[in-house]
C-alpha cells in the first residue's frame, strides 16, 4: 500500500530537485556598495538593474546585492575590492580615493552641475573621451553625478552669506570639494557620507555638503536643519560616481551573457542614475520642508560672491592638471561644453 505513495513522493522530490537545478544561475555576481538598501541609488537603480540583468539573461546571471559594506572594509576600499576581484561589481565615488582619478575631478569643480540627469549624461560623454585611460583596471558600466550639492548645518549655525562659512567644520566629499570649502572660509573635514550622522551628533562637524537626495538616509533633516542653496542654473558642486565590474569576471562570461551586461550599460544607464538622483532630490527637500527646516536660497548677488571665491579652486586645478601633463584647460572646457550640450 505504501509503495506507490513512496514512489510518487520520490518522483516528486526528483522533479523538484531537477527544477531547482534547471533554474540555477550560470553566473553569480556580488555587488558591494556603501549605502543602506533603502537609499536612492540602491533602491531605485542597483536593485532594478540586478532584476533586469536576471530577466534579460533568463535567470542565467544572478546579482547578489551587499549594501552598507556588508562584505567588509571601508568605502574607500571599494575601488580595490572590485579591481582585485574580491567582489564582482561596485558602485562608489571617485572622490573616496583622492588623486587616483585626477581627470574625473573636472566635474567636481565649483558651480558646474545643472541637474543630475543632464550632468550624468555629460559625465558619461566625458568618460568616453577622457577617462578610459584612468579606468583600464575596470570594466566600467556607467559613470554619473548627483544633483546640485547644498550646505547643511546645525541649528545654531545657519549659512546666509559667505562670511558665515568662517571657521565652520564642514564634511566634504573629495579633495577638490574640500579645497572649495577651504577657499570659502570653512574648515573642511573629509569623511565618507556614512560617517556624517555620528559626526554631527557628536559635534565633530558643524555640517556637511550633500545633495538633497541622500539627506533622508543620513538623517540630515533631523541633525542639520539649516540648508543653504544657490541662485542660478548651476549648483555649488557635485560628486562623481562610477559603477564598475571586475574585468576578469566580465571576461569569463560567454559572449551572450556579456551582451546582457553591455545592453544594460552606457549612457542610458547613466541617465537612469541621474533621473533617480533628481527624483531623490525632490523627496529629500520635501522631507526637510515637512520637518519645518529652514532653507536659505542665496540671491544672485550673494551667489556671485561664492562663484568668485570658487574661481581660485578652478584655476588651481587647471594648473595642477597642466603640471601632470594633462592639459587642464581642455579638460575643464570639455566638461563645461558637455554639460551645456546635455542640458539642452
Amino acid at each position: 500500500m505504501l509503495r506507490p505513495f513512496l514512489i510518487a513522493g520520490l518522483s516528486g522530490l526528483v522533479m523538484s530537485l531537477s527544477a531547482t537545478t534547471s533554474f540555477a544561475a550560470d553566473v553569480t555576481l556580488k555587488l558591494h556598495q556603501m549605502l543602506p538598501p533603502q537609499a536612492t541609488i540602491p533602491a531605485k537603480v542597483l536593485q532594478p538593474w540586478a532584476d533586469k540583468i536576471k530577466a534579460d539573461s533568463n535567470g542565467r546571471i544572478e546579482v547578489e546585492l551587499y549594501p552598507a559594506m556588508q562584505l567588509g572594509g571601508k568605502p574607500a576600499d571599494l575601488v580595490d575590492q572590485v579591481k582585485d576581484g574580491v567582489v564582482d561589481l561596485t558602485w562608489t565615488l571617485f572622490g573616496y580615493t583622492p588623486g587616483r582619478f585626477p581627470k574625473s575631478e573636472a566635474f567636481e569643480l565649483p558651480f558646474m552641475v545643472t541637474t543630475a540627469e543632464a550632468t550624468s549624461l555629460a559625465f558619461q560623454d566625458y568618460y568616453e573621451k577622457h577617462l578610459k585611460d584612468e579606468l583600464t583596471d575596470y570594466h566600467v558600466l556607467a559613470v554619473h553625478t548627483h544633483g546640485p550639492g547644498l550646505i547643511h548645518t546645525i541649528a545654531s549655525k545657519p549659512v546666509a552669506k559667505l562670511e558665515d562659512m568662517q571657521g565652520l567644520k564642514l564634511r566634504g566629499t573629495s579633495k577638490v570639494i574640500n579645497q572649495m570649502l577651504e577657499a570659502m572660509g570653512a574648515s573642511a573635514i573629509g569623511m565618507p557620507v556614512t560617517a556624517v550622522p555620528e559626526s554631527l551628533s557628536k559635534s565633530v562637524i558643524d555640517g556637511s555638503v550633500v545633495p538633497w537626495e541622500v539627506t533622508p538616509a543620513i538623517k540630515i533633516a533631523e541633525l542639520a536643519p539649516n540648508h543653504t542653496a544657490f541662485s542660478g542654473s548651476t549648483g555649488l558642486y557635485t560628486g562623481t560616481f562610477f559603477f564598475a565590474m571586475n574585468k576578469d569576471s566580465y571576461d569569463a562570461m560567454p559572449d551572450d551573457l556579456k551582451k546582457v551586461i553591455d545592453d544594460n550599460s552606457g549612457k542610458e544607464l547613466a541617465r537612469l542614475f541621474g533621473q533617480a538622483m533628481d527624483a531623490g532630490d525632490i523627496r529629500g527637500k520635501e522631507i526637510a520642508d515637512t520637518a519645518g527646516n529652514t532653507t536659505i536660497t542665496l540671491d544672485e548677488a550673494e551667489t556671485a560672491r561664492w562663484k568668485a571665491a570658487g574661481e581660485a579652486v578652478t584655476k588651481a586645478w587647471i594648473a595642477e592638471m597642466d603640471g601632470k601633463g594633462l592639459d587642464g584647460t581642455t579638460l575643464y572646457n570639455d566638461a563645461l561644453a558637455m554639460i551645456e550640450a546635455n542640458a539642452k
